[in-house]
């Protein structure tokens, strides 16, 4: 048998359902079907759609938190300042919320009924006369008319404050204007009025102090009040007997003592300032105190000068003024029922805020060229 050697023949071979593949960039001629698009997931058209409303309602809700909290919050920074309102019972939660806005003291009346009906309290709030702070949420709020917490609440006067601040200060604690001006404008009585002359008003009569007052107190309450503290204090501290050894009554004493407040603060100083002015009075010379020309232009509207045509510039005027600048304090008072022993005439506040005395005019420049450049120089 011969052995023959068999060639290798090439074999091309294609495969079968491999069609060749399109070069970079150029189509391949495999097209999808019109109208049909393509996504990475087989969601159901019925469950997008849901979805889609499941995500508006979702958005809507928390705009509406974002705004609802908004409206929730103060409508001022002021704490200090009260508005009252009175709840009659029956008034209905959403006639409650319509007053509170009316009258400043929350932002949204829809804003307060959402917040009661979802926090439960719209069927506990209680009538009632409220002090309310616009500088409270209206969560505060619903929380003071829930507790009913109608019962007190405080007004501080301060010593050496003028009518005019304790008007304001009235004001604040939620009385109306009429009602402040109508109560500060009544006559009241007293052993405390005694010298006091018909037709002035109540200016160094409001004692400072703080007070507490049930809800339902009016303007006149208050002030009776003040009053009859202050009658208390003039009678502990046997005033109208010490007025009247330096041969004031009282009256004049207040109206000293109101000076006194106004120039100096320390106890030691006033009862050293009391001296001073005492001895002004004796001498037939102005007491020439800065504090009454500058009240004499607040009551006319006017700058402040030592020049000021009024009766109460002590500095071109001799004696008292018509009467009291601000309410005294206890130690002006008691400086004035019993001054310091002393020559003084002169006095000063200093840069450094002490008060420096002197006996002779030439004495008192010393002092202005040592200790009061800057206050002086004004």
């Amino acid at each position: 048998m011969e052995n023959r050697r068999l060639r290798p023949v090439a074999l091309t071979v294609t495969p079968i359902g491999i069609l060749p593949q399109p070069i970079s960039g150029q189509p391949s001629g495999l097209q999808r079907k019109k109208g049909h698009k393509h996504l990475p997931f087989n969601i159901p058209k019925k469950l997008l759609i849901l979805l889609c409303i499941f995500v508006v309602i979702i958005a809507v809700i928390i705009a509406g938190l974002v705004i609802a909290k908004r409206e929730l919050n103060p409508v001022s920074k002021d704490t200090t300042k009260l508005i009252k309102v009175t709840i009659n019972s029956g008034t209905t939660p959403s006639a409650i919320g319509d007053l509170l806005q009316k009258d400043g003291i929350i932002k949204s009346s829809f804003a307060f009924i959402m917040y009661t009906r979802i926090s439960g309290t719209e069927n506990k709030l209680q009538a009632g006369t409220y002090r309310l702070s616009p500088g409270e949420t209206t969560q505060e709020i619903v929380k003071h008319l829930v507790n009913g917490t109608v019962d007190q609440f405080s007004i501080t006067f301060l010593p050496g404050a003028t009518e005019a601040m304790d008007r304001q200060v009235l004001i604040n604690a939620g009385y109306s204007t009429s009602d402040v001006d109508t109560a500060l404008g009544a006559t009241y009585s007293g052993s405390l009025f005694t010298d006091k002359p018909a037709g002035t008003d109540l200016e160094g009569y409001i004692y400072g102090e703080t007070y507490d007052f049930n809800s339902g107190a009016t303007v006149q309450d208050i002030l009776q009040r003040t009053f009859d503290e202050f009658e208390t204090v003039v009678t502990q501290n046997n005033l109208v007997a010490g007025f009247a050894k330096q041969g004031l009554n009282l009256y004049q004493g207040i109206t000293l003592a109101s000076i006194i407040q106004r120039e100096v603060s320390s106890a030691s100083d006033q009862k050293q300032v009391a001296q001073v002015f005492y001895l002004r009075l004796a001498m037939n010379i102005p007491l020439g105190s800065d504090v009454t020309y500058i009240y004499g232009a607040s009551l006319l509207g006017v700058a402040a000068t030592p020049t000021l045509d009024s009766p109460y510039n002590t500095r071109i005027n001799t004696g008292l003024p018509p009467g009291p600048i601000a309410t005294p304090g206890l130690s002006a008072l008691q400086a004035t029922a019993s001054p310091a022993s002393g020559s003084y005439l002169y006095f000063l506040s200093g840069d450094d805020g002490k008060t420096y005395f002197a006996t002779t005019e030439a004495q008192h420049e010393a002092n202005i060229a040592n200790y009061c450049k800057v206050k002086c120089a004004d």
